[in-house]
Parts: structure tokens; C-alpha cells; sequence
């Protein structure tokens, strides 16, 4: 009878036991989900003509309460020597209440609005990125290590958006160890070179109450040389103005899509010990403008999924610098949407280069150059 009681017991106790384990090691309100991109497909410019892997980027989002948010997002791409896996970002995101969010970690910067927001092959409505914009040859930054607080802020009908951050910062690359790139700069700084950090943001403003135009200004100040160096009191200035307006057209029952986005850089004049004496005004610019239509409201199912996009870009990198380059650029596409996220593109573009200085990489060589792609980019 006692061993018929103790069963009985143990019966009842056990799970009972087993259910307050399982509530005290239960996570808070947590989330976690997988997102990102990828996109392959048919490229031929000049000689060559090869189908492409193209890239996959996931995307990893995990929300820890309503108020800690992690997000990250890998690069997977094949290229010459094999397989590269890189980091784009990873930051902790904390809500410090309904106007203001602080992020710290590594982000995408709001420098204008292309490299944090339309850079995705599945958003970009072209297959290439405009000219001086892209992670090759960028004039002003685009991602860095720091901290950030961001939020939005409504002006009756109106809103204003705005950013204010405080990261590593470019680094000077002194042409000690190649003259031919003496005054560049190098974004990739995991490891800041000095002691300095560098302090921007961008504002913008909505004035329509259907957020249908944006306009943006952004900047970035900093001290760029090496902490230890005669070039260490050296500076560089960053300034972007970036629009957006996305409309409607009743009477051609479609969508316009209009981007644009103007970046400079300035860098303090420097006579660079390996250049012998040799100066230049070491500043550069890069814009581009592009319009998109697409008949989304019409009645033929084919015509609807189509969109028509165009695009030109310009680079200028400084004057007399070794690595010297001017460049512009005319793309043209025409898109067939599978789905709101899915998409295949067939663009062409062709490119112009009027000057290059020894240090310029073989994208900026002189003469026009013709490219054309088939990509298909989907967003999961």
C-alpha cells in the first residue's frame, strides 16, 4: 500500500515539478527570424561573357524583447579564388523610446540613402550600383563601428527623420607602401588609427503627409591619419543630399520611382613624402540620378509586371592625384516583376572614361566600355 501511495505521489509531483522548471528557464518575448537576398545570372562586358553566382546574403534578426533587437547579415560569393563569406553588419539595437532607437556595433551608414537602403540586388532596380557608391570605389563612407541613435519625429502632417552617429572612421593611406595611392582612404577600419572618431548623420524631412517625397542631408567630419604619424592632424570633410519621391500616375495607370543622390569628400591638402613633393587638391565627387515607371495598374497581366528604369551616374576622383579618374555612366533596364519580391532584370550600360592616373584600378580605364546583364535577384 505505501509503495502504491509513493507511485501515486511521484505521479502527481513529477509534473507538476517538470512545469515550473520549464517556466523558470522559459526566454522572455524573444523572436528570431531569417531574412536576405541573393541573385545570379547571364553578364557580358567586352570579351568576356559568363554566367554569374552572383551572391547570397542572409539576413538574421533576433528580437530579444520589444525593446533589444540583434540583426546581421552575411555575404556569400564566389569570386576568383573560391568561396568569401564577409560580414555586412551585426548591431544590437535598443528602443529608448517611440522617437529615438540606439544602435551600437557594426552598420550600414546613413551617408544619403542608397548604400543602407537600395543596395540589395532584389531593391536595386538595376544589376550594377551607380558610380562611386558602390564597396570598389566609394566616395564617402558606407559602413563602419560605432554607435548610433536614429529615430523620427512628426511636424504635423509632416515628418522629419534623423540620424546622428559617432564611429571609427576612414584612415589615410600615406602611399608608404604604394605611391599610386597616396591620399585615398580606406573605410575599412576595424581598428581605428587613431585616437579620433569620426561624428555624422543625416536629416531628413517628409513634407507630405503620404511621405511620397523624401529629402535628406548628411555628414561626416573626422581625422584621418595615422595617431602617430606627421599626418595625423589630417582631415576629411563628407556631405550628401539625397531625394526620393514615389508617386502614382492615374493617367498613365502606373508607379514613378525618383532617386537621386549627390556625395563629396575633401580631404586637407598634404605634401605626401612619396610622391616627392607632388600636391593635389585631393577632393572628389559622384551622383546619380535615376527614373523608374511601371504601368502597375493597367489591365494586361503582362504589362502590369514590367517596369522601365533608367539611370545615369558620374564619378570624379581628385584632380593630379595619382589615382585620378572621371567617369560617367548611362544604364537603361527593363525589369519583369515574378512577384513583389522576385525579379528579373535585363539591363545595359554603358560607361565612359575620360582620364585615369597610374593608381586607378582597371574599372576606371579610358575609353567606353559596354555591358550587359540578365540577373534574377529574389528578397526571402
Amino acid at each position: 500500500m505505501k509503495r502504491r501511495t509513493k507511485i501515486l505521489i511521484s505521479m502527481v509531483v513529477l509534473p507538476i515539478t517538470m512545469i515550473f522548471a520549464q517556466n523558470s528557464l522559459k526566454p522572455g518575448a524573444s523572436r528570431f527570424m531569417i531574412r536576405g537576398y541573393g541573385h545570379s545570372g547571364l553578364e557580358s562586358s567586352g570579351d568576356d561573357l559568363s554566367f554569374v553566382g552572383g551572391s547570397f546574403n542572409p539576413i538574421f534578426l533576433f528580437q530579444q524583447s520589444e525593446r533589444l533587437i540583434f540583426e546581421s547579415e552575411l555575404e556569400v560569393s564566389v569570386e576568383d579564388e573560391g568561396t568569401e563569406v564577409g560580414l555586412e553588419y551585426a548591431n544590437i539595437s535598443y528602443v529608448l523610446n517611440k522617437r529615438a532607437i540606439l544602435r551600437l556595433g557594426k552598420f550600414l551608414l546613413p551617408f544619403g540613402t542608397f548604400t543602407e537602403r537600395l543596395h540589395p540586388a532584389w531593391i536595386n532596380r538595376l544589376s550594377s550600383v551607380p558610380l562611386g557608391l558602390g564597396h570598389h570605389d566609394p566616395v564617402g563612407p558606407t559602413v563602419d563601428f560605432g554607435v548610433e541613435v536614429r529615430g523620427a519625429i512628426p511636424l504635423g502632417t509632416a515628418r522629419l527623420n534623423y540620424s546622428t552617429y559617432l564611429v571609427n572612421g576612414p584612415a589615410l593611406n600615406d602611399g608608404e607602401l604604394d605611391s599610386s595611392l597616396a591620399g585615398t582612404l580606406t573605410y575599412d577600419n576595424i581598428n581605428d588609427n587613431n585616437r579620433n572618431k569620426a561624428v555624422g548623420g543625416r536629416i531628413a524631412v517628409l513634407p507630405f503627409s503620404d511621405a511620397s517625397l523624401e529629402i535628406g542631408l548628411s555628414g561626416q567630419f573626422a581625422k584621418v591619419g595615422d595617431e602617430d604619424s606627421e599626418y595625423k592632424d589630417v582631415s576629411a570633410r563628407f556631405l550628401a543630399v539625397d531625394l526620393a519621391y514615389i508617386r502614382s500616375l492615374p493617367a498613365l495607370s502606373s508607379v514613378i520611382d525618383v532617386r537621386a543622390q549627390f556625395n563629396t569628400q575633401s580631404v586637407d591638402d598634404v605634401d605626401y613624402s612619396a610622391l616627392n613633393g607632388q600636391t593635389f587638391t585631393n577632393q572628389s565627387k559622384a551622383y546619380y540620378g535615376q527614373l523608374s515607371l511601371r504601368p502597375a495598374y493597367v489591365s494586361n497581366s503582362l504589362l502590369k509586371q514590367l517596369e522601365f528604369v533608367g539611370r545615369y551616374s558620374n564619378l570624379a576622383m581628385a584632380e593630379g592625384a595619382p589615382w585620378e579618374s572621371t567617369k560617367d555612366q548611362i544604364a537603361v533596364g527593363i525589369n519583369y516583376w515574378l512577384d513583389w519580391r522576385s525579379v528579373l532584370k535585363f539591363s545595359y550600360q554603358r560607361s565612359n572614361a575620360e582620364e585615369q592616373g597610374e593608381g586607378g584600378d582597371e574599372d576606371h580605364g579610358g575609353g567606353k566600355s559596354d555591358a550587359f546583364f540578365i540577373h534574377w535577384a529574389i528578397g526571402f
